[in-house]
């Protein structure tokens, strides 16, 4: 019997699929792919997180997302309607294919299913098809000798193109792709007019995309806040596990919850389970120097091993405390304080020079020095 991944959370409708039985194929890598994507589909459903679903079976979340929504289109080719011999090859294989056509409308991803068999396109080339016909389907009309087939759409993408092309190289790869995908006469008249017509039809460039990639010291992390204290084990309890969604830390909560975003440090993304609470700066074990103010408190529910160098959490008379033992406490530690966050700093800058200045450096404690 398959054990139950560690990062499984309780299914929300585990009665309604043997998800033993789906895993089992999975593994066996049983039937088409497209039943691998509708059982993954169904894992996902029932509560399994895509890490969860790889290291039971060895499917990657990459690829579970690829035959999920290849599946998706293939059934969506299947229903608009395409010939036995397309329906037969994709379910051997295709699911990269058919993943790039998700951009597409249900009639387009027949037309480009079937095309895309006609012609033995690859992977590349599937991309550049379902963004010739998504681009044509933008059109105010059909171009003149065009029709509205995938093939004209690739074709005059192919066309257009190669008019604004003044390397003859280039020109004429491009006239030869048009040729090869073009389906109506009118439209292969206007290719291959240009076997002849030289001249170059300017464009305007498009303008560059206002791209910037993220570091990992600019990526925050969104935490759950269990609340205020004083709070109960309970109230800690209650705050689940919160898996982030990569590669942007997205996260997912079904209720009603608070969240705070915390810069992206070295601390913060490497804890395991983290949770905030917040409290007030002289109501710590050792109260903080100058004024008083709210502090947020990080705590990794996941670290529960005492250490004589860390503060702990920990329940005493039925509300959770900030603790810290040079001695094995007794009670049971439910959390690790991480980190120790103050609000933005207005004045007074000195105080914090001079009280952090001469202290040890200790890499769970930090402030906004």
């Amino acid at each position: 019997m398959t054990e139950t991944p560690q990062n499984f959370s309780q299914p929300r409708s585990e009665a309604d699929v043997d998800t033993e039985s789906l895993l089992k194929s999975l593994r066996r890598k049983e039937g088409t792919w497209v039943e691998w994507g509708q059982a993954c589909q169904a894992l996902q459903k029932a509560g399994y997180s895509p890490q969860a679903i790889f290291e039971a079976t060895g499917f990657e979340p990459i690829q579970q997302n690829q035959i999920i929504v290849g599946g998706q289109v293939y059934a969506s080719a299947v229903s608009a309607g395409v010939p036995d011999a397309v329906k037969s090859h994709f379910e051997r294989k295709g699911s990269d294919l058919l993943y790039e056509f998700r951009i597409l409308t249900q009639p387009e991803r027949a037309a480009a299913a079937i095309l895309s068999v006609e012609k033995g396109i690859d992977l590349d080339e599937a991309r550049d098809v379902a963004k010739a016909i998504k681009d044509f389907s933008r059109l105010g009309g059909l171009p003149e000798g065009f029709t509205d087939h995938p093939g004209d759409a690739i074709a005059y993408q192919s066309w257009k193109l190669a008019r604004q092309k003044s390397d003859l190289q280039e020109r004429s790869r491009l006239i030869a792709r048009g040729l090869r995908f073009v389906h109506s006469d009118d439209a292969r008249k206007q290719i291959e007019r240009l076997l002849t017509d030289f001249s170059v039809v300017r464009t305007i460039p498009a303008p560059l995309l206002p791209v910037y990639r993220l570091e990992d010291e600019d990526l925050p992390r969104v935490l759950p806040v269990v609340g205020r204290l004083p709070l109960t084990k309970a109230d800690l309890q209650a705050v689940p596990v919160v898996d982030a969604i990569e590669p942007f830390g997205m996260v997912k909560f079904e209720g009603a919850a608070a969240w705070v975003s915390i810069p992206g440090w070295q601390v913060v993304l490497t804890a395991t389970d983290p949770v905030v609470l917040w409290c007030d700066s002289q109501d710590l074990p050792t109260p903080l120097p100058g004024r008083r103010e709210e502090v947020l408190v990080v705590v990794d529910r996941a670290q529960r091993e005492w250490k004589s160098d860390r503060y702990f959490i920990a329940e005493e008379a039925d509300q959770l405390h900030i603790q810290w033992s040079d001695v094995l406490p007794e009670m049971p530690l439910l959390g690790t304080v991480i980190l120790i966050m103050r609000p933005k700093k207005i004045l007074d800058e000195a105080y914090t020079k001079d009280y952090f200045g001469s202290r040890p450096g200790y890499d769970g404690w930090q402030t906004e020095e």
